[in-house]
């Protein structure tokens, strides 16, 4: 793994959590890095990026005190996705709420300009990228 990608994983991660960068920021940064996909495990405390052609690491991240909700609330994390879109909240409001409403994580699909969205039961929302 070329360690300048990695850097850019952190910096993202980091800018992310300190409210820094906004989640059109980390889509660009990680596109240029070379990296396809990234996970955010709420449950682990852990990001994981994914490249091409399978080469993958992990960075672990603050946890958070919210909790996760019992129940995945699609229309809460649908109003949270909304909020940061227009710039309302940043990544650690948007981390606090989605927990809230029951997301344990999701995948950002950068290539497919998504993101998967899911709960403890398996319960999914898909979201694609504003144009």
């Amino acid at each position: 793994m070329d360690q300048r990608v990695r850097d850019v994983g952190e910096e993202a991660l980091q800018g992310s959590n300190s409210g820094r960068l906004h989640f059109g920021q980390v889509v660009g940064m990680l596109l240029n890095a070379g990296i396809e996909s990234y996970q955010i495990d709420y449950r682990a405390h852990r990001a994981t990026y994914y490249m091409p052609y399978g080469d993958t690491f992990a960075i672990e991240q603050p946890g958070g005190d919210a909790g996760i909700g019992a129940t995945f609330d699609v229309g809460a994390i649908k109003a949270a996705i909304l909020q940061a879109q227009c710039g309302e909240v940043m990544y650690p409001e948007f981390k606090r709420l989605s927990q809230a409403a029951g997301c344990v994580g999701y995948f950002v699909w950068l290539a497919g300009r998504r993101v998967t969205y899911f709960g403890r039961d398996g319960d999914i929302h898909v979201e694609r990228f504003p144009d």
